[in-house]
C-alpha cells in the first residue's frame, strides 16, 4: 500500500462499504495539545491519538518518545476501531511528521494497510470536504500487534550504520552542526551521520501545494544528492524519534526503500544518544 493518499481519494474510499478507519494524530512539540484542534474540528469519524502519551513511552532512559509497550498499544488501537484487514488512514496539520510517527508505529506492530493524508487536515479544509466536532463512537476493532515488522537500530546500530551505511539525521541543520541545542543533553550529532533535514520533504508554504509531500521524483533527486540510492542500507535518526519517521516514509514515497526492505528507525535518536557521555559527538556540517 502507499505510503500516501490524496484528499480526493480518501474522499471517494470513505464512501465505500468498509471505508478506512481514521486517526488524527495533531501534535506540537512545544504544544499546544493536539486535542483541543481536535475538539474544534477533524474529519467525520476520526479518532484522536495523542504522540506523547499513547504512541509512546513515558521519557527515560531510552529517549523523550520511546516505542510504546505493544500491548496498550494494541488496547489504544483496538479502542480506535483499528482492524485487522480494515486500512487506516492517519493524519495531523503539520508537515506530516506527527502523522509519519504513526503510520510508522503501526508498520512496526505489523498492520500493512496504513497511509498518511497528504497535505494533511489543511488539504482536506481547503478542498472544501466535511469536517466535525462530534466524537465518534467506534467499535472495538480486531488488530493484534506484533511488535518488530519494522528494523529498529540501537546506537551501536546506529553507529556502525553511519559508517558501514547512510545513517541520516532528520534534525534542522544547526543541531545538526551542534550550533543549538534545545532539548537534548548535548549538542552534535552521531560521528558519520548525514544531515537531511525532515522539513524538506514536503512543499513549502507560499507554494502551489504548500504542505503536501513533494513528488517521488524530487524526492529520489534529494536523496541521491546525499549518496542514498537504496544499493546500502540506510537509517534514520531525529531529536527523538517522531520527525525521523518522516525520512522514512520519504524514502519509500521516493522509491529508494520499500515495504519488503524497509529503512531502519534509531527509535531512541539524539535523546538517547547524547544521554551517554561515554559516545562520541560529531559537530560542524560535516559527518565526521
Amino acid at each position: 500500500m502507499h505510503p500516501l493518499l490524496s484528499v480526493s481519494a480518501l474522499g471517494v474510499r470513505l464512501q465505500q462499504e468498509s471505508p478506512p478507519t481514521l486517526l488524527d494524530v495533531r501534535w506540537r512539540l512545544m504544544g499546544p495539545p493536539g486535542r483541543q484542534d481536535y475538539e474544534q474540528g477533524h474529519l467525520p469519524g476520526a479518532v484522536f491519538v495523542d504522540l506523547d502519551s499513547e504512541l509512546a513511552s513515558p521519557p527515560g532512559a531510552e529517549g523523550r518518545h520511546p516505542l510504546p509497550d505493544p500491548t496498550r498499544l494494541g488496547e489504544l488501537l483496538r479502542a480506535a476501531g483499528v482492524d485487522r484487514d480494515r486500512s487506516v488512514v492517519v493524519y495531523d496539520d503539520g508537515d506530516g511528521s506527527a502523522a509519519a510517527r504513526a503510520w510508522w508505529l503501526l508498520r512496526w506492530a505489523g498492520h500493512e494497510q496504513v497511509s498518511v493524508l497528504d497535505g494533511g487536515y489543511a488539504a482536506w479544509v481547503a478542498a472544501d470536504l466535511p469536517v466535525t466536532a462530534v466524537e465518534p463512537r467506534p467499535s472495538p476493532g480486531s488488530f493484534r500487534v506484533r511488535p518488530g515488522c519494522m528494523p529498529v537500530l540501537d546506537a551501536q546500530g546506529a553507529a556502525r550504520l553511519a559508517r558501514e551505511g547512510y545513517l541520516l539525521d532528520a534534525r534542522a541543520p544547526e543541531r545538526y552542526r551542534g550550533e543549538h541545542e534545545p532539548v537534548d543533553a548535548r549538542a552534535g550529532h552521531v560521528p558519520g551521520a548525514i544531515n537531511a533535514p525532515f522539513t524538506d520533504h514536503v512543499v513549502p508554504s507560499g507554494q502551489e501545494s504548500a504542505g503536501q509531500w513533494r513528488s517521488p521524483a524530487e524526492l529520489a533527486e534529494r536523496f541521491a544528492r546525499m549518496g542514498v540510492e537504496g544499493t546500502a542500507p540506510v537509517g534514520a535518526y531525529c531529536g527523538s524519534g517522531v520527525t525521523a519517521c518522516s525520512v522514512l516514509l520519504a524514502l519509500e514515497h521516493a522509491g529508494v526503500s520499500t515495504p519488503d526492505h524497509p529503512a531502519m528507525l534509531y527509535a531512541g535518536s539524539w535523546s538517547h544518544w547524547s544521554r551517554d557521555p561515554e559516545r562520541p559527538v560529531a559537530t560542524g556540517p560535516e559527518p565526521g
